[in-house]
């Protein structure tokens, strides 16, 4: 099937990282993954929460929120306790502790902000992968200014987007394929391969194994190269 931009089924959206967005965090990018822009943001700050003191283990955590005109219709603010901001905000923060050993960044919290600025699809998947690059820049700073003896990021990871339309699997959904896919999908993979998060829904029409096999095959070409944009952006700053 033809896509509205002519992208190929499993190609990605033009995608470029940008550092050093924001003058005082710690480690911040711009990400743009098609027309859908995201700020992400990393501070460090001493001290984690009651139910990790005295234990010398730290703590990362995130918050999401999209700008009301990020989207064709201004959207109202959502509390970010509750709905669709609380789920994504949860999302961020589990998928990037797995990515760091907690236990070498001493009694401190890493506190992740996913600002949507524009959004055309993906933007979970997008601060996702923007939030890994900006927790790397923060964590570099604490081992640039000895706070921390050794780099603890033990995995990279990024997550993309994956929808069936019409029995087809396309990588990389934009809004309008979103809107209509019978079934989509976020994934998040680390370097090794592994799956750290897996969600899929059906819309009227259920998919087969056969289906969600091509998805998951497809979502891992899809990261590799996400993982070659983040390494590239890194390399830039060290």
């Amino acid at each position: 099937m033809n896509r509205n931009d002519q992208r190929a089924q499993d190609e990605l959206r033009a995608v470029e990282i940008t550092l050093g967005i924001q003058s005082y965090a710690e480690g911040s990018v711009l990400i743009k993954t098609g027309d859908t822009h995201v700020i992400c943001s990393a501070s460090v700050e001493e001290g984690v929460p009651n139910f990790l003191k005295d234990q010398n283990k730290g703590w990362i955590t995130a918050e999401y929120n999209m700008l009301p005109r990020a989207t064709l219709t201004r959207t109202r603010r959502e509390n970010s306790k509750k709905g669709r901001t609380h789920e994504i905000q949860r999302l961020v923060g589990r998928c990037l502790r797995t990515s760091v050993d907690l236990n070498s960044i001493g009694e401190r919290s890493i506190l992740i902000d996913c600002d949507v600025v524009q959004a055309d699809g993906g933007t979970r998947t997008a601060a996702i992968t923007g939030s890994y690059v900006a927790l790397y820049l923060a964590i570099l700073d604490l081992v640039k200014k000895n706070k921390i003896d050794k780099m603890p990021v033990i995995n990279q990871l990024a997550a993309v987007s994956v929808g069936i339309l019409q029995q087809q699997v396309l990588l990389d959904l934009c809004y309008e394929e979103d809107s209509s896919a019978d079934a989509d999908f976020n994934i998040v993979m680390n370097n090794n391969g592994d799956f750290i998060e897996v969600q899929g829904t059906a819309e009227q029409t259920p998919y087969s194994k056969e289906l969600l096999d091509k998805v998951l095959n497809v979502a891992s070409i899809g990261i590799k190269q996400l993982f070659a944009k983040q390494n590239e952006a890194i390399s830039n700053m060290i």
